[in-house]
């Protein structure tokens, strides 16, 4: 399997037309850049969020130009640390444009499957997925490319009945 790097996942913000969508399945992430801002966070200090500004000006960058960016996060309540830290900082995300909802684990339908093996995935244009890989530490390893048109179909299939069941983001009261 070959993994690209998650700057070369991201240029592939520069190739879709209409609709990147994103789903978030674990209940913690380790990014390195976000190592330092999280532990500030943790310890109750004020958080430099400038890590984000090249995602942010990304998104506010391609919903200007008419395309959507949405992201459902399946997540466990109560929530891990990780999570509580990812809701707090949500509402960048969506200033930036992008489209945030949530989904208690709880009320996944019970015979859901998820498609390629559980991992996380981003959708591009209902043709290209990028899907998410982690080491044992849940560091990303990088992304895989699939483009099978059945696999596709599948993410297509989950993501709308994930999206119609999540919660907005100024909605969800965790």
């Amino acid at each position: 399997m070959e993994l690209i790097s998650s700057a070369q996942r991201n240029r592939l913000f520069e190739t879709f037309t209409a609709d990147a969508f994103h789903l978030e399945l674990r209940d913690d992430y380790s990014v390195p850049d976000e190592d330092g801002p999280y532990e500030s966070w943790r310890r109750g200090e004020p958080v430099d969020y400038a890590y984000m500004e090249p995602w942010t000006q990304l998104i506010k960058r391609v919903t200007a130009e008419g395309r959507t960016v949405r992201r459902v996060r399946v997540v466990t309540e109560p929530h891990s640390p990780y999570i509580q830290w990812e809701y707090a900082a949500t509402a960048r995300n969506e200033e930036a444009g992008e489209q945030i909802r949530w989904v208690p684990r709880h009320l996944l339908p019970g015979k859901l499957v998820f498609p390629v093996g559980g991992n996380d995935w981003w959708l591009l244009d209902d043709r290209l997925l990028a899907v998410g890989h982690f080491d044992g530490d849940g560091r990303v390893l990088g992304s895989e490319l699939v483009e099978m048109p059945d696999v596709v179909a599948e993410c297509v299939r989950v993501r709308d009945l994930l999206w119609d069941l999540a919660i907005p983001h100024r909605e969800y009261k965790p």
